[in-house]
């Protein structure tokens, strides 16, 4: 089953990366880039979002390879009040709830 340390090494190697560039660009260290893509560490949610920001994908892909439509994100946010809420600040709530989600399946093994 591919992980989130296995998409990280594609996306970088689409883009025709170096881990050192990619690193410098998410201002981490070579060796974290490493340990996150052989799957030993798992990354923050504030560099989940970085990652997801400077690969254009969504934290859904990085954490659990798929894709999520519009209907599925918005089911997620059914019994939150959004009313006043920009944009901007729906999808930071979408990106917390999806963190949340991939850390509940890596706490119990999945």
């Amino acid at each position: 089953m591919e992980k989130f340390g296995d998409r990280l090494k594609r996306l970088r190697q689409n883009k025709k990366l170096y881990q050192k560039d990619l690193a410098q660009k998410l201002n981490i260290s070579k060796s974290a880039i490493g340990m996150y893509e052989r799957n030993e560490r798992e990354p923050s949610f504030e560099l989940l979002t970085k990652i997801s920001d400077y690969f254009d994908v969504s934290i859904s892909y990085l954490v659990d390879g798929k894709e999520h439509k519009k209907e599925e994100d918005q089911g997620d946010l059914f019994f939150f009040d959004m009313k006043g809420l920009t944009e901007e600040e729906i999808d930071d709530i979408k990106r917390h709830i999806d963190y949340v989600k991939w850390k509940a399946k890596q706490d119990r093994g999945e």
